[in-house]
């Protein structure tokens, strides 16, 4: 699956995106960000509070109890302001 990483939440991961084969266990995006959390230290810095983490699959804005089956892109960034 296609995980992209924008603003903090990429500076954080240090990278932009990235191809991972994500375990049949993990059915949510909040389930999805609890794994990456724990996949070393620069996500779990990225995902240490996971109410402000923000998540859009195939470019829709979901909920962090948003099923994953059939993403082909999941996006994670921080919340946003508009101006």
């Amino acid at each position: 699956m296609k995980l992209r990483y924008f603003a903090w939440v990429r500076e954080r991961i240090g990278k932009a995106e990235e191809d991972l084969d994500i375990p049949a266990s993990v059915k949510t995006v909040g389930e999805l960000a609890g794994w990456l959390a724990g996949r070393g230290e620069e996500y779990a810095y990225a995902f240490e509070n996971p109410k402000v983490v923000r998540a859009a699959i195939d470019k829709t804005h979901v909920k962090p109890d948003a099923a994953i089956g059939g993403a082909r892109e999941i996006a994670f960034f921080p919340p946003m302001t508009g101006g």
